[in-house]
């Protein structure tokens, strides 16, 4: 009954000056709001860009020849396929380049590729077939077309068997892409795949460069890795010739890196949910003073010392707590319009990230209502009635 009844006059003692509660939960408000709404939108991003990374498979490596005077031919290549848990190896080349049909034309990134391109990186073809291996063979000049790209240049994606110009050459349009929303990983709505063979003429690079590795399964990862490092390791003599990385590695290095930023970016601007806690101690601590009388009268009819430090601390636990909630309100407003603006991403405040804002609330509460509320039990009742 007690505890019911200081929750009823601790809310009423802050509801009797609105305006004075409202700019005392100010700075938790913008505490919570920033707390919470820099944790999502790192948190919303991290998620996009690991779900992009994890389309492309867990068992993929990405193999990249750093040095210049180093050559590694696509026959080269080929031979490692099926050894040491390798199940395919995908060479890639690209540049930018201006295709051209009809008296249009569009910037496009050209990307030479071979049959096993499609199973690696996995291709979206709406209409169509895959580069074969016949194309990469005799230079076959056939191309797969985005539909960004088929709808510049011919203003629909009903293109099969059309050409168009690139470099001087005329391709003949064997599929068409899915039309792709833009990602974090890029689009391929302007891209145009063609065989390597073609693209390493046209870019006048013979020597691969960048390929891809899938392993036979994430259990072969390691073993795949191993493979690919000693092959290099002894054609080119040199770790430093090349640089291997396996998909998984890669996201667990992003996922630390995005959540060491997100400790940071709460950690700032954890700061003013301090200011704000501050905030509320001043207040309270003025609210003690005006109080005086009426402290020294509950006391002269019974209140105790616990009483009392109950009281003030609801009213502190209450006007920091009520701040939070309005912050996380807001926060998830501006993360709902955030939505609507950046579509590929999602951001909402978490669960524990929530809890979190709404316990450190509390917290700064309780921490910050010690103090006034220690002060106005420590008053002397006789003293209480004389105050003016």
């Amino acid at each position: 009954m007690k505890m019911k009844q200081s929750v009823k006059m601790a809310i009423s003692a802050v509801c009797s000056n609105k305006m004075r509660s409202f700019l005392t939960m100010l700075g938790i408000i913008i505490g919570v709001l920033s707390v919470t709404l820099l944790i999502s939108i790192v948190q919303g991003g991290t998620g996009s860009i690991t779900d992009s990374m994890e389309e492309l498979g867990g068992n993929q490596i990405i193999v990249t020849v750093t040095d210049s005077h180093k050559k590694l031919s696509y026959n080269e290549l080929n031979t490692l396929k099926g050894t040491g848990g390798i199940k395919n190896v995908s060479p890639y080349l690209s540049g930018k380049t201006v295709a051209k049909a009809g008296g249009k034309s569009d910037d496009v990134t050209v990307c030479g590729i071979t049959p096993a391109y499609q199973e690696v990186q996995g291709l979206d073809i709406a209409s169509g077939r895959n580069i074969r291996e016949l194309d990469q063979e005799e230079g076959l000049q056939v191309c797969i077309v985005g539909a960004g790209t088929a709808k510049e240049l011919y203003g629909t994606t009903e293109v099969l068997g059309s050409s168009i110009r690139i470099d001087g050459y005329d391709y003949r349009i064997v599929g068409v892409l899915e039309e792709e929303d833009s990602s974090v990983m890029g689009s391929t709505n302007n891209s145009v795949y063609i065989p390597l063979v073609n693209a390493q003429r046209m870019l006048k690079q013979t020597a691969i460069t960048n390929f891809y590795v899938t392993a036979e399964d994430e259990t072969s990862l390691t073993q795949a890795q191993d493979t690919i490092d000693a092959y290099l390791l002894k054609k080119f003599g040199s770790e430093d010739s090349y640089s291997v990385l396996n998909m998984s590695n890669v996201i667990d290095m992003m996922n630390t890196v995005l959540d060491t930023l997100s400790v940071m970016l709460g950690g700032i601007a954890a700061i003013s949910l301090l200011v704000g806690g501050i905030g509320i101690m001043n207040i309270m601590l003025v609210s003690v003073t005006e109080r005086t009388k009426e402290i020294g009268i509950r006391k002269a009819i019974g209140a105790q010392r616990s009483d009392i430090i109950v009281q003030f601390l609801i009213e502190s636990v209450f006007i920091s707590l009520l701040g939070g909630i309005i912050g996380m309100l807001l926060s998830q407003g501006i993360l709902s319009v955030l939505n609507l603006i950046f579509t590929d991403y999602y951001f909402a405040i978490s669960l524990p990230v929530g809890m979190l804002a709404l316990g450190f609330s509390i917290g700064v509460g309780v921490v910050f209502g010690i103090y006034p509320a220690n002060k106005a039990a420590g008053l002397k009742p006789i003293n209480a009635l004389r105050f003016e």
